[in-house]
């Protein structure tokens, strides 16, 4: 079976700083079920095509019982495991490109957020469902997609074109290769979730197929299918707060929102007497970061449902880099907000920034349980739009919302009612006020709780 990948962004041979392997260089990988070759038939300026070949040995195959599963001796030889692009494939990807399929390149960081001019060739693909599938999986994601039957049958030379960065590419291929084939070769536990969630981070929530990848992904297990599913309902209604900031508060960059809002939330944490501080809804760590700078707090924790955001966090703080008992004090959990979470308990304080408004209204209850009553830290400082505001933004129509990903904007008397409600089921008192430039009529732009018991 064949992949190549081939760009004609200049210099095009910059694909083999993001692929960490040379242009010049013909290497081969042993892999558990066969051999791995990669090459480049092309490298110029101009165009540049690195090419993965997977020899699978169908001996190897039968020893280790690997992607037959049938029962008769004829079918355990007689297959088109040997040939057809498959999750052999997905796991020779994984093992050859692997610092490229997750976003790193640490000779040439700068091209890990460039977009490319990219095509990827699988040849022969099965396509269980017919080439319709294909199109029904990569168009979405913004694929033009090409495709020649081979022979007879679901085995088809398949293209997929666009302007991506390599390591979204290589996450689309590796997870929807075997969705398309429809079988893996390997058991299927809980820890393929986080592998499917890690990979299909920022793309499959929102997916039109969601439900059909993550059921043949995980090898139609029902119970990991329904696991996986809650925890991608998760990631939808929890986004971080840096995915929330919009071009509607940065049409007044006088007012520096973004900046006073966490100056004000580290300012309120401080006065608190804390000393062990949970940012929930963490994001890319700003409030982390200014956070541990301060020695009052003896341990700061930061939890998000994605994936991508806590890399993103961790780069921040440079914790790869870093030992010593200053950076012991930092930790870094996956989790979600809707769900109690026993690792949550004991702390201080939490900081929630600009996270509410992004949870299904059906939800508050169970983020209400999970925060006030699970973890229950003896203050939490909260942030949310002020929906009156919304009126001073020329950018906005009448009841547009600030963003996209918000499930709802509150009045200042919505807001009270359900802080109010909060506390009283809970047992805490909470005081409110505004953050940002402060209207007579509509309030402040951000609007913010302090919850204290």
């Amino acid at each position: 079976m064949l992949l190549t990948l081939t760009t004609t962004s200049e210099p095009a041979t910059d694909l083999g700083f993001l692929l960490h392997k040379h242009p010049d260089r013909h290497q081969v990988f042993s892999l558990p079920f066969g051999t791995a070759y990669i090459f480049y038939p092309e490298a110029t300026t101009a165009r540049c095509t690195a090419a993965l070949v997977v020899d699978i040995d169908p001996i190897d195959l039968v020893r280790g019982r690997q992607g037959t599963g049938a029962d008769g001796l004829l079918d355990q030889y007689v297959n088109d495991r040997p040939y057809a692009a498959s999750s052999f494939l997905s796991v020779a990807l994984r093992r050859v490109f692997g610092s490229a399929l997750s976003g790193r390149c640490d000779a040439r960081p700068d091209l890990v957020t460039r977009g490319l001019a990219l095509t990827a060739r699988v040849t022969p693909l099965r396509c269980r469902d017919g080439i319709e599938a294909v199109r029904n999986l990569f168009e979405p994601l913004g694929y033009a997609v090409g495709a020649e039957r081979v022979v007879a049958g679901p085995y088809w030379d398949v293209t997929v074109a666009a302007e991506a960065r390599i390591a979204d590419l290589l996450s689309h291929l590796y997870v929807l290769i075997p969705v398309l084939d429809d079988q893996k070769h390997y058991w299927v536990a809980a820890d393929e979730i986080d592998k499917l969630l890690r990979h299909g981070e920022g793309w499959l929530p929102v997916h039109p197929a969601r439900e059909m990848i993550t059921h043949r992904y995980l090898k139609h297990q029902g119970r990991l299918t329904r696991m996986a599913l809650a925890r991608l309902e998760a990631a939808d209604e929890s986004k971080t707060e840096d995915e929330a900031t919009e071009t509607t508060e940065e049409a007044r960059p006088q007012l520096r929102l973004h900046d006073e809002r966490l100056d004000r939330v580290a300012t309120e944490l401080d006065v608190s007497g804390a000393t062990s501080v949970l940012g929930l809804g963490c994001g890319s760590g700003k409030l982390l970061a200014m956070l541990v700078r301060n020695r009052r707090f003896s341990r700061v924790v930061g939890l998000d449902v994605s994936v991508r955001q806590l890399e993103i966090t961790a780069e921040r703080l440079r914790l790869r880099e870093f030992g010593g008992a200053q950076w012991e004090r930092i930790a870094l959990l996956h989790g979600s907000l809707t769900y109690r979470d026993r690792r949550l308990a004991g702390f201080d304080a939490a900081a929630i920034v600009e996270v509410l408004e992004h949870i299904d209204p059906p939800r508050l209850g169970a983020f209400a349980d999970a925060v006030f009553g699970g973890a229950h830290p003896r203050t939490v400082v909260l942030t949310t739009p002020n929906a009156e505001y919304n009126a001073r933004y020329e950018a906005l129509a009448a009841g547009e919302l600030r963003h996209a990903d918000h499930r709802f904007e509150w009045s200042r008397a919505e807001f009270r009612a359900w802080a109010e409600g909060v506390a009283q089921r809970f047992g805490y008192a909470v005081r409110l006020d505004g953050i940002g430039e402060m209207d007579a009529d509509l309030g402040a732009p951000s609007q913010l709780a302090i919850f204290t018991c």
